[in-house]
């Protein structure tokens, strides 16, 4: 699945909202989402653009996707929310907060 750089940009800004949603960064948190840009094959440099995207601006972008593009979102959001191990609450309301913004319920 080939996602454009808009898209890339907002997937990774709605999963460094989750990684912060417990107001902690765990290492391993910041190795999956590598892993994961990587595998996506996702422009590096997008790591760090997207901490400064506007959230909203991201919304737009994610709900304007396709279903399965929606869907591998969902998935990648909650992989990265287990990522360290345990899944918060915060991290837990979030992603349904996302994926419910996005149009899957």
């Amino acid at each position: 699945m080939k996602f454009t750089i808009d898209e890339q940009r907002a997937v990774l800004k709605a999963i460094d909202k989750v990684v912060l949603a417990d107001d902690r960064a765990y290492e391993e948190e910041a190795n999956f989402v590598l892993q994961m840009a990587s595998l996506l094959r996702f422009k590096m440099e997008l790591v760090r653009e997207a901490r400064h995207m506007d959230y909203q601006e991201a919304l737009r972008i994610l709900q304007a996707m396709s279903i399965s593009k929606k869907e591998t979102l969902a998935t990648m959001l909650r992989e990265t929310a287990g990522a360290d191990g345990r899944i918060t609450e915060e991290e837990l309301e979030l992603v349904q907060e996302i994926i419910a913004e996005v149009g899957l319920d």
